[in-house]
């Protein structure tokens, strides 16, 4: 150490030695700035500073080296030999560039520390060459340790310098980089040159020397070059820097004005290190109360406790960029949902220094994309689930979409009739897996207009066709704004087959399978237009059969359906052309020919006769027979509508004729229907007109032979036909419904008469079989006793064996609602049904009434007698009350008194009459 400061303080010009310690000190910040620029630089910029920086140092070193050579003064004459002083600058400058540029592309020490190795042996072999340069009067003898002690001095200091030059950034760092570069150089100089020992000789050489003036000069124009360039790099440097400032400036103010997105640095540990108005706009911290928190905090609570943000910066870190979206926290506990990119920020040196964080608000954006992909999954769930098939094909006739729907139906396989398939192809898998086999190319013709049909005319309907016996298909296309078109199927294969049902059911009856009304108006409508072309006549039957109810009351439904099926199989097996028979209603049925001659017709009847001469439940001993009513066309009536009714009065004529089977319409015949039509219509108004009267008719103790009550007796003063008898308008009121009216109004009129009879005596009022089915029979009576305000217990309601045939549990079921409310239950004309033991069993009744037909035959019937003595006996032992009506005679009230009856009522008592004001007491009868 000793004899390099005595080398520098005895052989050196101490002014020189700091002039070479300045110009090298000048070089190497010239070089740190050089390299930090090559650094920064991109491409071809890059190299070109490293080349720069690295000449700029080459120069710097060798004028250095000469410099202090300039100021050695060994004691003798020395010259310097040109090629190796030359040869010594090229040798440091082209390895100065080679160091420069591989420290530039050097991430690693170890890079820079090869970097500095070239370099220190590149300055320092300039050195050794340099001093070789050097003739003088003596011999160089070279001390080894210095030498090698030059080399560490040469390679250590300028890796420091190195190293710390690319790491860091600033002044500072820049500078202690220079001095460390420059000490090195200086090291090794010094060390070098106290390496040397001289050892006296003569000088002997033919080289050409360099003076020291010469070299002075050389190394003085070495220098004003290093300092051209020195300078010239220091303004480079300078614009550059102020560039980047400038550019660094108006990046901050922008990130920091930036209001849409939030900007922000994170530090190596992921903590909030900047933040711009984006990010508190975005999320609601200020600046003051965001930085130092860890990036966790802005992310959603299932999502931190999934460890989402150390994924995110792991991943960044790893791969250098992290993108992502999630839901992210605001400051007052909201969410966004956000769009988030992380990238790793490295230093000018590549070394990792934080993160840098975007985050957008895609909140709008998602709801947008969430909105149109649930309008997505919907139309596709409303395509997958549709009951039709769908196709939708392209301007170029090309399928884009088709349904899973499509291929059910025509039972493709699922990669059949792909995106992309021709309108062709389609029709033809979807013909040949119907059909099962090869299509002609006519029917294949046929299948693509049916698909695109919609061009010719979009207002056609859809197109129903067949395939196969199976298979019906409705196809409805319908264009596109693009210029394609959409075409849905239908499989309609089971509504064609109910359309053909019910269309079939509609002209036929359900029971018989014959036709029905409408059929046979049709048939009638026609073959009355062809008659007229073909001279011809048409007959038509009206046939009813005769004791059918009285089947179905005794032996049930299900026999008199039995009975209507075979009736119907009978006529129909007995048809020839040109006939037909149909089943109009219950047990009416209709017949008709059209004939040429009187004996086609009798012919028809005949085989129609014979249809109804077979036996029914013979086990009962019931013979079933048919009234056949039979009027003609034109003879009998000019159109169906008067055919039909022609006929239908002939009907009525021969059932109601006893011993006349075949009836055909007369002129005349009419005359009654009109006049019960008439009636019908006049009854619909009798009551508003005043017509209507209720009378009254006493009923007798035969014990006390005092009034024990009076019946209700409805009468019609009719302003044209006078008095029309209850036998005659009460059916007709049954038949069109008017007598629910007529027994409600009768009902009233009676219990609000009573009320007003000082002596309580009993109203009996009449019910209708029609009246009995009414369902709110019950709530009807309790309607009028209390708008009437009669009791219960006055009330007497009549009813017949025969009203309760219909539906026996029904009407059943009704008059024990109507006796719960305390109202009395009479059976009227006892004996006159079909069971009256079983009726008198069913339901406990108040009171029965003997039919007045026993006591007309009684005076000269002896089994009239014993039928009311049998009745009388039977309500004895069944403490029932027995009331016999029609009594007229002496003789017969003499027989109710020798049998025991208590009660009666006929014109021997009293004839019906008008409302008993203020009933007196009978008389007994005598």
């Amino acid at each position: 150490m000793f004899d390099i400061l005595f080398c520098i303080r005895d052989q050196h010009d101490l002014n020189l030695v700091l002039l070479a310690a300045g110009v090298c000190l000048l070089s190497t910040v010239t070089a740190v700035l050089l390299l930090r620029q090559s650094r920064v630089a991109k491409g071809g910029g890059a190299r070109n500073w490293a080349v720069i920086g690295g000449g700029v140092t080459g120069f710097g070193i060798w004028s250095t080296h000469f410099i202090a050579m300039l100021g050695y003064d060994p004691g003798v004459v020395m010259g310097y030999k040109a090629g190796l002083t030359i040869g010594s600058l090229a040798i440091v400058v082209v390895s100065m560039v080679l160091a420069f540029l591989l420290a530039m592309r050097a991430n690693t020490r170890t890079g820079r520390f090869g970097a500095s190795v070239l370099a220190g042996a590149g300055f320092a072999t300039m050195h050794y060459v340099g001093m070789a340069a050097v003739e003088l009067p003596a011999v160089i003898q070279w001390r080894l340790p210095y030498v090698a002690l030059s080399l560490v001095l040469a390679i250590v200091p300028f890796f420091a310098g190195l190293d710390r030059a690319v790491r860091h950034s600033g002044r500072g760092q820049g500078f202690a980089a220079a001095l460390m570069m420059t000490g090195a150089v200086v090291g090794l100089h010094f060390s070098g040159m106290a390496a040397i020992r001289l050892i006296p000789a003569r000088l002997h050489t033919e080289a050409m020397l360099l003076s020291p003036s010469m070299m002075a000069i050389l190394v003085g124009s070495v220098s004003v070059l290093l300092l051209a360039l020195c300078i010239g790099s220091w303004a480079i440097t300078r614009r550059a820097t102020a560039a980047i400032e400038v550019s660094e400036r108006q990046f901050s103010i922008l990130v920091k004005g930036i209001s849409d997105c939030a900007l922000y640095m994170l530090d190596l540990e992921g903590r909030v290190a900047s933040w711009n108005v984006g990010a508190q706009r975005l999320k609601g911290y200020r600046a003051s109360e965001v930085l130092g928190l860890p990036l966790g905090r802005f992310y959603s609570p299932e999502d931190r406790a999934a460890g989402a943000p150390q994924r995110a910066l792991a991943q960044a870190l790893a791969e250098g960029k992290f993108t992502g979206e999630g839901w992210r926290m605001r400051r007052d506990g909201s969410r966004f949902w956000a769009h988030v990119t992380i990238e790793r920020i490295v230093d000018a040196a590549g070394e990792h220094v934080g993160f840098a964080k975007i985050t957008r608000d895609m909140t709008r954006f998602k709801e947008d994309q969430d909105r149109i992909k649930e309008a997505h999954r919907r139309l596709d769930a409303a395509l997958e689930h549709m009951h039709q098939g769908l196709c939708l094909f392209d301007v170029s006739q090309r399928l884009v979409l088709r349904n899973r729907r499509f291929a059910e139906l025509w039972q493709l396989p699922e990669d059949s009739c792909q995106p992309g398939w021709t309108l062709e192809n389609v029709a033809r898998a979807a013909l040949e897996a119907r059909t099962g086999g090869r299509v002609s190319d006519e029917r294949l013709e046929n299948m693509k207009l049916l698909l695109q049909r919609s061009f010719a005319s979009p207002e056609l309907p859809s197109v129903i066709s067949e395939f196969g016996e199976d298979f019906v298909v409705s196809i409805s296309s319908r264009p596109m704004p693009n210029g394609g078109w959409v075409t849905t199927f239908e499989d309609i294969t089971e509504r064609s087959r109910s359309e053909a049902r019910i269309a079939h059911m509609a002209m036929h009856d359900d029971l018989t399978g014959l036709p029905n009304r409408a059929s046979v108006n049709h048939w009638l409508d026609r073959e009355l237009e062809l008659a007229e072309l073909r001279d011809e006549q048409v007959a038509l039957a009206i046939i009813d059969l005769n004791r059918f109810k009285e089947i179905n009351d005794t032996q049930g439904h299900v026999a008199g359906d039995m009975l209507l099926q075979r009736i119907a199989d009978a006529m129909s097996a007995v048809l020839g052309d040109g006939e037909t028979v149909a089943r109009i209603g219950g047990d009416e049925f209709a017949a008709a020919k059209h004939f040429s001659s009187p004996a086609e017709l009798s012919d028809f009847v005949a085989r129609l006769s014979r249809c109804f001469d077979i036996p029914f439940g013979a086990q009962d001993g019931i013979a079933v027979g048919a009234s056949l009513g039979i009027a003609i066309y034109p003879t009998d009536a000019t159109g169906r509508e008067a055919l039909l009714n022609n006929a239908d009065l002939a009907m009525y004529r021969a059932k109601g004729n006893l011993g006349e089977r075949i009836c055909y319409y007369e002129q005349g015949m009419d005359e009654n229907a009109r006049h019960r039509r008439q009636l019908a219509n006049d009854l619909r108004h009798a009551v508003a007109r005043g017509e209507l009267a209720v009378l009254y008719q006493p009923q007798h103790s035969l014990k006390t032979g005092e009034i024990s009550g009076y019946e209700a007796l409805l009468r019609w003063h009719h302003p044209r036909f006078g008095i029309v008898s209850p036998v005659e308008f009460i059916p007709i009121a049954e038949e069109n419904g008017e007598i629910m009216k007529l027994g409600e109004w009768v009902l009233r009129m009676a219990c609000a008469e009573a009320v007003f009879w000082p002596q309580k005596h009993k109203i009996a009022v009449n019910l209708s079989p029609v009246q009995l089915l009414q369902v709110d029979l019950p709530e009807i009576v309790t309607r009028v006793l209390m708008e009437t305000g009669l009791s219960p217990q006055r009330l007497e309601l009549e009813i017949t064996e025969t009203a309760l045939i219909a539906d026996k549990v029904r009407s059943l079921h009704t008059l024990r609602r109507i006796k719960a409310l305390g109202v009395s239950v009479a059976m009227d004309d006892f004996g006159t049904g079909y069971s009256s033991l079983d009726t008198l069993h069913s339901f406990p009744f108040d009171k029965i009434k003997i039919d007045k037909s026993f006591l007309l035959e009684s005076e000269h019937n002896e089994q009239a007698r014993a039928i009311i003595r049998a009745v009388l006996a039977l309500g004895k032992s069944l403490q029932i009350p027995v009331l016999a009506e029609g009594v007229e005679t002496i003789g017969q009230l003499e027989l109710l008194l020798s049998a025991g009856c208590e009660e009666a009522q006929g014109y021997y008592f009293g004839k019906p009459a008008v409302a008993p004001s203020a009933p007196m007491q009978g008389t007994k009868a005598g």
